[in-house]
């Protein structure tokens, strides 16, 4: 299954500016232009194959022990006792002595192919591709229906995506934090997080990971001035510088359209990091060469106003009135017509070979003739 959602460039550029929401969640008088990573074509299927190899960037070794299953004395009995040539535990006088051993189809036995800790367990990802990711994210967090089936709470908030001012970057304590998150209605989000956290099921909750939660906004910022100690301890919150910013966290799980909450500085940073649709990024490269964002490669997605266009219309042809009568296919091997058509020398070569049969015939009643006129003769000397 593929999905491309591409947002439709007209649609933005009817609103170019993001209002910046001050501290105290009023609107300010200030507005920033939209970055051109917003107008990136969203991909989930490059949103999900990073995610999946990102994931397995933070695994951690496991084996099982090289001496599992092999910790008794055995050896095979060799051909000719009508048993198989499996390992058998040697000795007697118990019911273990010439039990199989070691294979992994015998009872204590090891297991087929025991895992070893030198397993491939990192995956490489294109440092392009990573970007491309990103980019998709990004443009996926300002799209409010995928903001909304991811399952944020944004219902109260004013816009999408989100700006506060800088200013927020400075907050240090949790509590104007808080009262922050809830002048600019992301809060609900957070009250889903608190409802949602739940115990583990599974052996994890003995591992330290005993609750599990949803995630709930996620925080960029790009001077961390006491701001990720104000906002590190909301439940389900999460900050990210946006110089660094992760698929993990823009799409947790693959999964595009996380809630993010912006601050003004760290928003107009995008286009010098990502780019726009014209210009290349200032501050990304590859291999010395300036980096730049995916193109839309459709400037128009709407495929049914580009068909019933006038410029396409203009150039069809027009559709064709009725249906043609269906002619019967005839059989070749029966119909003349139908075989000239196929092989044009076959009325020749049919000729040929009447003829030909047509003169075989008439020497072989020459023959007879001759044969009846000798048997006659023959009978009449001998009379």
């Amino acid at each position: 299954f593929f999905f491309c959602f591409v947002p439709c460039p007209h649609t933005m550029a009817s609103r170019p500016t993001v209002t910046v929401y001050g501290a105290d969640g009023a609107a300010g008088s200030s507005s920033v232009a939209l970055p051109g990573v917003f107008l990136a074509p969203v991909r989930p299927d490059v949103v999900h194959q990073v995610t999946v190899a990102l994931s397995k960037n933070k695994r951690q070794p496991y084996s099982v022990n090289k001496y599992a299953g092999k910790s008794c004395a055995a050896s095979s009995w060799g051909t000719g006792r009508a048993v198989s040539r499996i390992p058998r535990v040697q000795g007697g006088g118990t019911h273990r002595s010439g039990q199989g051993a070691y294979g992994n189809m015998c009872r204590g036995g090891r297991m087929f192919a025991p895992t070893k800790t030198w397993r491939k367990w990192h995956a490489k990802i294109n440092v392009t591709q990573k970007r491309y990711a990103a980019c998709s994210a990004i443009a996926a967090s300002g799209v409010t229906p995928l903001v909304m089936a991811r399952g944020h709470r944004v219902e109260d908030t004013p816009e999408c995506p989100l700006v506060v001012d800088a200013s927020v970057e400075s907050t240090a304590k949790t509590q104007k934090a808080v009262d922050l998150l809830r002048k600019i209605g992301a809060h609900a989000d957070v009250d889903k997080v608190v409802a949602s956290r739940t115990m583990r099921a599974g052996k994890g909750k003995m591992r330290n990971r005993r609750f599990v939660q949803r995630r709930g906004p996620l925080v960029i910022y790009d001077k961390d001035e006491g701001i990720s100690r104000a906002f590190r301890n909301i439940p389900g919150v999460e900050l990210a510088q946006v110089d660094s910013l992760s698929v993990l966290q823009l799409a947790p799980g693959g999964h595009l359209g996380r809630f993010c909450v912006w601050t003004q500085s760290a928003f107009e940073k995008l286009d010098a990091l990502y780019g726009t649709p014209t210009e290349a990024s200032s501050e990304k490269t590859r291999h010395g060469t300036p980096y730049r964002m995916p193109q839309l490669q459709m400037a128009n997605a709407d495929l049914s106003r580009l068909i019933n266009s006038d410029e396409v219309q203009s150039v069809v042809n027009a559709p064709k009135e009725g249906t043609a009568p269906k002619a019967r296919k005839a059989n070749p091997l029966k119909s003349a017509k139908a075989m000239d058509v196929l092989n044009p020398a076959a009325a020749t070569f049919k000729k040929a070979a009447t003829e030909a049969q047509a003169t075989k015939k008439a020497k072989a009643k020459r023959v007879n003739a001759m044969k009846s006129t000798f048997y006659k003769q023959l009978i009449a000397d001998e009379s």
